[in-house]
């Protein structure tokens, strides 16, 4: 499906949507969980409108012009699982995530050169979630805890210890704008999957490399682990002795939920410091005391300047968060509070159109005006990750806990393709295409998105 099709098939969805049959808006009882369960209910089924890959002609996981949001996506979706137990999105999520799957280390050969090392990781991520909250293996497929591990191998081989002692660069290949980048995320991602792994599987090798990747993201810009500011990238042109400062929430969820993998691995109090220290953070940063401090709220959103990846961010985080809760109580009762208060507000934005259209501006208690997948998204991330409150929710598993993914500690190693700029023996025009696509701009207004869709933008 070409980026022409895709915008159409948007316009279609929101045509449907807007001539469909009038509710009212989402209105939720933050003490009653069978009223959060049917608030997410409702933002699940929207996520899904904007999803055409278990059409007949789609391709099942695939988003063409941002193939990374297919792994948030289907995240949210693992976790309104989880949390609700409603498996309605079960067979899409297993299909797609098969799918894109490449050769067990979500390398797919239709994406693979022009994806980052950050987009692989996300897929990485949700499988592991996936193996975490028991979702059966895929008869004849890939188990989730394999693919967790493919991309675990095929990232640890681009560590560039050439180029400031260490990290992943940005991009895997040297004609992607960004291959100069060591970006946070790249690098908390890679921390947080070898945390989760070693927790899972009782591997020491993952838990050395969790820690590795820990000390070399100290010991740059990165990471500062006496204030806790998480900055964003850094450059290998100056050896990597300046920093990218822009504030996002994942970069500090990302760091937070693989400290607190850690810390309920290890046990060591200096993982403690680091859950302590990244969590104020987090909520000193992007927990307005404007808006009574419970509420977060991604820096772009005053002036209405996030696009699609951003949006993105802080659905991910609160999911971190859900599970942070859960794996080290001690942080339970303060990250229930700003969960609630953040579902709470959520809700209340999925008021638009007369179908439960979900906004972006949380703090403002009402619809903005913002229309699109990712909107929905995080609104279920939120309303699903609050039911952590339920007396019966369980942690994420392990292999002697109740996990039963099958391992493959080899996933990855033999897909030559996945390691970086060297393997390639020629960069195509379409190569150069494929990486120069950009996140979609978005409109604010009806009108304004369905005009831009129908023009091409």
């Amino acid at each position: 499906m070409n980026l022409f099709s895709t915008r159409m098939h948007r316009a279609c969805v929101l045509l449907v949507l807007f001539l469909s049959i009038t509710v009212g808006a989402i209105d939720i009882d933050i003490t009653d969980v069978e009223s959060i369960k049917s608030a997410a209910s409702k933002t699940a089924y929207g996520s899904m409108t904007w999803y055409s890959g278990n059409d007949t002609g789609g391709i099942p996981g695939a988003f063409p012009d941002k193939w990374w949001e297919g792994a948030a996506l289907f995240t949210s979706l693992l976790l309104y699982w989880h949390y609700t137990g409603d498996d309605t999105y079960n067979p899409q999520v297993r299909q797609g995530m098969q799918w894109q799957a490449g050769n067990g280390d979500y390398m797919p050969s239709n994406y693979s050169s022009w994806i980052g090392n950050d987009d692989q990781v996300f897929w990485g991520l949700a499988a592991m979630t996936a193996a975490e909250i028991k979702l059966p293996d895929v008869d004849g497929g890939y188990s989730w805890l394999a693919l967790a591990q493919g991309v675990f191998n095929t990232q640890v081989e681009r560590w560039d210890t050439a180029n400031c002692g260490g990290g992943l660069r940005w991009q895997i290949y040297n004609y992607e704008a960004g291959y100069t980048m060591k970006n946070t995320i790249s690098n908390a991602g890679l921390f947080q999957l070898a945390a989760r792994l070693a927790r899972y599987t009782d591997n020491s090798t993952y838990a050395e490399w969790a820690n590795t990747v820990w000390d070399w993201c100290v010991s740059s810009p990165l990471l500062n682990n006496e204030t806790w500011n998480v900055a964003d990238s850094t450059n290998i042109e100056n050896g990597c002795s300046t920093q990218g400062n822009t504030q996002w929430t994942y970069n500090y969820g990302a760091f937070l939920m693989g400290a607190a993998y850690m810390y309920n691995y290890t046990e060591k109090a200096t993982w403690k410091t680091a859950v302590d220290g990244l969590l104020n953070a987090l909520i000193d940063g992007f927990f307005p005391t404007a808006y009574g401090g419970n509420i977060i709220q991604e820096i772009c959103e005053p002036n209405e300047a996030c696009n699609n990846n951003e949006i993105l961010f802080r659905g991910l985080v609160t999911g971190w968060l859900g599970f942070t809760a859960l794996i080290v109580p001690s942080t339970y009762d303060t990250i229930l509070e700003k969960l609630k208060g953040s579902a709470e507000a959520a809700a209340k934005s999925c008021s638009g159109m007369n179908n439960n259209t979900c906004g972006v501006q949380w703090y403002k208690s009402k619809w903005d005006g913002w229309v699109g997948m990712e909107e929905q998204i995080i609104a279920t991330d939120v309303l699903s990750s609050v039911l952590i409150m339920q007396d019966n929710v369980s942690a994420p598993v392990t292999s002697t806990t109740g996990g039963n993914s099958t391992s493959d500690p080899a996933a990855g190693t033999n897909d030559k393709s996945s390691s970086g700029a060297d393997e390639l023996s020629e960069i195509t025009t379409g190569d150069r295409v494929g990486a120069a696509i950009l996140t979609v701009s978005f409109a604010v207004g009806w009108v304004g998105l369905i005009g831009w869709m129908m023009v091409g933008g």
